[in-house]
């Protein structure tokens, strides 16, 4: 057992009398109710802002600088159109909500579009990366192909989340703080089932040594004190180790990194020899691209993914292969 356990990365609690200005923007942030990783990245990129206009004091900052930042991201620093964007985000809610002034006419260069479509597994390659996998990254990839998870879903869930007699998988901590339910392949009910034994074991052997418990989201733990020592609120892949939870400081066990799963997967992929530029995301894609090869109606896929807005769905339609269309190269005639 490690004598030294880590400090998580989840927000930490701040003294509300502080005067520093991070301090009271993230402050100002989590009133606003953005996600932990929003809050991360426009600390991040004001704090950018910041360094590259030398500014001395909250006084000093002027909306006109925007445009000369952005513009210095896109021509200097060769950013892509959504890093900039987030850029761009992170300082209008600096400017707009945080002091309250209006941002208008921002005058900067654009970084360029690229469209890209999504890069796909097909089921063989899919299927040939999975079974070199093992262990917890082989059921995490699983999960990812088989149910359209991202990666960050699979390890936020929750064994109360695999509905196993309706044949469902809910995503509650998904991105925005959204929820929805998706597909639970049948062929990998044993492995969740065993993987919940293995919870279960590890949650009696924590409960004898004093560290059992779990973080719980929105304020659940005072209205449900005993909730974080049940089962079906244990991580479905619980950490091999415990953490120092910075907001209570409580040492206890979280839910595994995602780093495990990426570099299981990108080690595999190298071994196999696929030429493919593979991640974690990769296998959401295929997801999404083998159900409309099935002929899944896109409203549907688009649910069963949690995507807010159809356009970002249809993306998928330039992936299936034009042969599956109907279309036949001249050459093949």
């Amino acid at each position: 057992m490690n004598s030294n356990p880590k400090q998580l990365d989840i927000r930490y609690a701040i003294n509300t009398g502080s005067p520093r200005f991070f301090d009271k923007l993230r402050l100002f942030v989590r009133q606003r109710g953005l996600a932990y990783s929003t809050e991360k990245t426009y600390c991040l990129w004001i704090r950018r802002f910041i360094l590259f206009n030398r500014y001395g004091s909250e006084a000093a900052f002027r909306t006109q600088d925007i445009g000369s930042f952005l513009s210095h991201l896109s021509n200097n620093r060769h950013c892509s159109p959504n890093t900039q964007r987030t850029a761009l985000n992170a300082l209008v809610f600096l400017f707009r909500e945080y002091f309250g002034v209006a941002v208008n006419d921002l005058a900067f260069v654009y970084a360029r579009e690229k469209p890209r479509v999504p890069v796909v597994l097909s089921r063989d390659e899919a299927s040939h990366i999975i079974d070199r996998l093992s262990a917890t990254p082989q059921l995490c990839t699983q999960l990812m192909y088989g149910s359209g998870l991202r990666v960050g879903e699979v390890l936020h869930l929750r064994v109360k989340d695999i509905d196993f007699a309706n044949s469902g998988l809910y995503v509650m901590e998904a991105k925005g703080g959204k929820s929805r339910r998706t597909l639970l392949p049948e062929s990998l009910i044993p492995s969740l089932k065993q993987q919940i034994g293995f919870v279960e074991r590890q949650l009696a052997s924590d409960t004898y040594t004093g560290k059992a418990g779990v973080y719980l989201p929105n304020a659940l733990a005072t209205k449900w004190p005993n909730a974080q020592y049940e089962l079906r609120w244990q991580y479905l892949f619980p950490s091999g180790q415990f953490s120092i939870d910075p907001r209570s400081g409580v040492e206890r066990r979280h839910h595994i990194s995602a780093d495990l799963v990426r570099r299981a997967i990108k080690q595999v992929v190298g071994e196999v020899g696929i030429q493919k530029r593979v991640s974690c995301h990769t296998f959401r894609h295929s997801f999404a691209t083998e159900l409309l090869r099935q002929g899944t109606d896109i409203r549907t896929i688009q649910e069963l993914l949690g995507h807010q807005s159809i356009e970002t769905t249809q993306i998928y339609t330039h992936v299936v292969g034009l042969h599956q269309r109907g279309i036949t190269s001249p050459v093949d005639l």
